[in-house]
C-alpha cells in the first residue's frame, strides 16, 4: 500500500507592533485604544519601577529572594486586559505581577510574599486568583482542573495559567495539556518563553523549534507571539480566552519574549549568558516600544514621561511602605490558623509558649518546690 500524509500543521507567529514602535493597522483593528494604551504604558512604568525597588530591597537586608519581572511586562498585561476580571481566574507562576495587580491583587502583597509573610498569599475575597506557585509546573494542574469544574458547573469562567519555558519539560505540563484538551476544559496556557530555564537555554532543554507546536501533540490550538507586542498578547489571549469560555477548549500561547534580569537575586546570569544577547534583547523592551509608537502618534513627551515617573516612584513607595509598615502577626496564629480544633500537646504550647515538657511544667524536675 503507498504510504499517505496522516497529519499536517502549521504554527503561526503573530506580531502587530515591532520593536521600532511601527504597528500593523489591519491587524490592531478593534483590539486596543489609543486611551487603554496609554493607560497600560503609565502602568508598565509603575512595574517597572517596583521590580526595581523590589531588587534594591533584597540587596539591603530587607526582603528575601526575588524573581525579576523586567522585560515581561507586556505578556502579563496583555493576557491581564483580555481576561474578565471579577469571572476569569489567574493561576500564576512567579513574573506574572502585572496581570495580578490589575486583576485586582493588592501591590504590597507581591512584596509580603517574598518577605516570608504568608499574609501576602491569603488572596483577599472577590480577587479571582491564586497565590504565587514557586514549584515549577504544578499550577498548570491546578488550572485545569478549575477549568474543568468551570465546565462541569457550566459557568461561563476560564482558567488563565502562566509558566515558563522551562516548565513545558515537566511532566506536570504534559498531564495538563492531555486532560485539558481530553475534557475540552476552558483553560488557557500562557508559556513565558524568555529563553532560560535558570541557567539552561530554551534549545538545550527541547529539540522541537518552538513551544507553540507541542500544543499539536494534544490536539489544541498554539500560536507563538511576540511576547514584547502588548497588541500581539492581547489579540491572541483575548481570541483564545473567548473560544474557550464559548465552549471550544484549550489553547497554548507561547510569548516570545526575555528575562532582562537575573533568574533571581541569587543567581547571576554574567556566568551563562552573552552580553551581547542581552544588549539584543534590551532594544526590544516593550515598554521602549509602547513609548516610541505613543510618541509617533503624537500621545506622549518627555514632559508626560517625567510626570509618570513621578507618580511611578510615588506609588512604589507607598507599597513599600504598606509592606513594611504592616502589623506583625501574632505568635498564636501558628496554632489557630492550623487545626480546627488543637491537640493537647500544642493546647499546652500555645498556653506556655514553650515547646519542652520542661517548660510546660516546672515541677516535674522539682522545681516549684526549689523555691
Amino acid at each position: 500500500m503507498p504510504t499517505r500524509t496522516a497529519y499536517t500543521a502549521k504554527i503561526e507567529y503573530l506580531s502587530v507592533l515591532d520593536e521600532h514602535g511601527n504597528i500593523d493597522a489591519a491587524l490592531a483593528k478593534d483590539t486596543l485604544t489609543d486611551e487603554q494604551v496609554l493607560d497600560y504604558y503609565q502602568f508598565m512604568l509603575v512595574c517597572r519601577h517596583m521590580d526595581e525597588i523590589a531588587f534594591k530591597l533584597q540587596r539591603s537586608g530587607r526582603m528575601g529572594t526575588y524573581p525579576q519581572n523586567k522585560g515581561q511586562e507586556a505578556a502579563a498585561i496583555g493576557v491581564a486586559a483580555a481576561a474578565k476580571k471579577g469571572v476569569d481566574w489567574l493561576v500564576p507562576c512567579y513574573r506574572e505581577n502585572a496581570a495580578l495587580w490589575m486583576h485586582g491583587l493588592p501591590m504590597h502583597y507581591i512584596l509580603l510574599h517574598w518577605m516570608g509573610d504568608e499574609r501576602g498569599n491569603k488572596i483577599p475575597d472577590g480577587v479571582n486568583q491564586l497565590p504565587l506557585c514557586i514549584p515549577i509546573g504544578t499550577q498548570m494542574l491546578h488550572a485545569t482542573g478549575m477549568a474543568w469544574a468551570f465546565k462541569m458547573r457550566k459557568e461561563p469562567k476560564v482558567a488563565i495559567t502562566f509558566f515558563g519555558d522551562g516548565a513545558t519539560s515537566e511532566g506536570d505540563f504534559h498531564e495538563a495539556m492531555n486532560f485539558a484538551s481530553a475534557f475540552q476544559t476552558p483553560t488557557v496556557f500562557i508559556c513565558q518563553n524568555n529563553q532560560w530555564a535558570i541557567s539552561v537555554p530554551r534549545e538545550q532543554q527541547m529539540n522541537s523549534e518552538t513551544v507553540a507546536q507541542k500544543a499539536i501533540a494534544y490536539g489544541m490550538p498554539g500560536v507563538q507571539v511576540d511576547g514584547n507586542d502588548l497588541f500581539a498578547v492581547f489579540k491572541a489571549a483575548r481570541e483564545a480566552i473567548e473560544r474557550a469560555r464559548a465552549g471550544g477548549g484549550p489553547t497554548l500561547i507561547e510569548c516570545v519574549t526575555y528575562r532582562l534580569a537575573d533568574h533571581t537575586t541569587a543567581d547571576d546570569a554574567r556566568r551563562y549568558r552573552d552580553p551581547k544577547e542581552v544588549e539584543a534583547w534590551m532594544g526590544k523592551d516593550p515598554i521602549i516600544r509602547l513609548r516610541k509608537y505613543l510618541t509617533a502618534k503624537g500621545l506622549w513627551n518627555d514632559e508626560q514621561q517625567a510626570a509618570a515617573q513621578t507618580r511611578a516612584e510615588a506609588i512604589v513607595a507607598q507599597v513599600v511602605k504598606d509592606a513594611e509598615g504592616i502589623e506583625k502577626p501574632p505568635v498564636s496564629d501558628i496554632f489557630d490558623w492550623t487545626y480546627a480544633t488543637l491537640p493537647p500537646e500544642l493546647e499546652r504550647q500555645k498556653r506556655t509558649m514553650r515547646t519542652s515538657s520542661l517548660g510546660q511544667n516546672p515541677e516535674q524536675a522539682g522545681l516549684a518546690s526549689a523555691h
